[in-house]
């Protein structure tokens, strides 16, 4: 099979190779920014933690791959790449950043000393239905009154699918077609219109030339088409399970309809001979009649003739 050019950044372990390494901080403040309002020096010294988790990955394990970040300020940021969107996903983003508040505090801790958790969620497929925009932000916040309880949790969903063909003209809109181009082309486009994301796109194809790097690829795409072989195995059995157990049913209910058939044929047999009895004996009672009535007219002719 013939290797493709560039490694996609939309492949969430050539996002967190790219954007977790040190020597691409530009690219990730610079993503940062086009997300994120955030206070200029919150930029200034990002941390990236744990920017060596993928050394030990052997990409054969389904794992959850993120980017988790600190800021200045100690703000915690996390940017999660999904592809598949499943019907839990949201829960699982509230759930996980949930964890973020509740692991900063320890024993005797008091609250303030919580820091601000935002999530980036990038999605190949929509995740927010009812609405056409590609980027949102959400937060505690009371539509009716117009207030927010709190910003302590932010969450951004980036969904790749609803991106316009035209540029919307934001750093965000060039951002998004990198982590989602999928040929040489679009890449020579999105650089030429924004320089920043032009050196990122170096910088990309410099992983792209890293043997590692498209091992761990192929190794996560090769675990992601299992796993979709594994489920659709599993709903064919299912399917066939159920398939069985319907014919089963199916075929209980056709043998009760033909027992109740049966029975419905011999009552109606039964009847047709009781109405067949009831025939002959008519017949008989006129036949008594008839004898009875020739009696009558034999009876009546004697005592005429006397």
């Amino acid at each position: 099979m013939q290797k493709r050019e560039f490694l996609p950044v939309k492949s969430d372990v050539i996002f967190r190779l790219f954007f977790a390494d040190e020597r691409n901080k530009e690219s990730l403040t610079g993503f940062l920014k086009s997300v994120l309002k955030l206070p200029e020096d919150d930029y200034n010294e990002i941390e990236i933690a744990d920017p060596h988790l993928l050394r030990e990955y052997d990409g054969d394990k389904m794992a959850v791959i993120d980017v988790k970040l600190h800021t200045k300020s100690g703000k915690v940021i996390h940017i999660e790449i999904q592809i598949k969107v499943t019907p839990e996903f949201k829960n699982r983003i509230i759930l996980y950043d949930s964890k973020l508040i509740a692991e900063q505090i320890g024993s005797g801790t008091d609250y303030d000393v919580i820091k601000k958790v935002i999530s980036i969620v990038i999605t190949e497929e929509k995740l927010i239905a009812g609405s056409s925009k590609y980027h949102h932000r959400f937060i505690f916040y009371d539509p009716d009154a117009g207030v927010e309880l709190s910003d302590i949790i932010e969450i951004h969903t980036l969904e790749l699918e609803k991106l316009p063909e035209r540029t919307d003209g934001t750093a965000l809109y060039d951002w998004a077609k990198f982590i989602n181009a999928e040929t040489e082309e679009e890449l020579k486009m999105i650089a030429e219109r924004n320089p920043q994301v032009g050196r990122a796109v170096v910088k990309l194809r410099e992983l792209s030339a890293d043997e590692r790097a498209r091992d761990l690829y192929e190794r996560r795409e090769k675990a992601r088409r299992d796993q979709a072989s594994l489920e659709k195995w599993a709903w064919q059995q299912g399917e066939k399970a159920e398939s069985e157990k319907w014919q089963g049913v199916v075929a209980e209910k056709d043998m009760q309809i033909a027992e109740k058939e049966t029975q419905i044929a011999e009552k109606e047999t039964q009847i047709a001979e009781k109405e067949t009895q009831i025939a002959e004996k008519e017949t008989q009672i006129a036949e008594k009649e008839t004898q009875i009535t020739e009696l009558k007219a034999l009876l009546e002719k004697e005592q005429g003739n006397k």
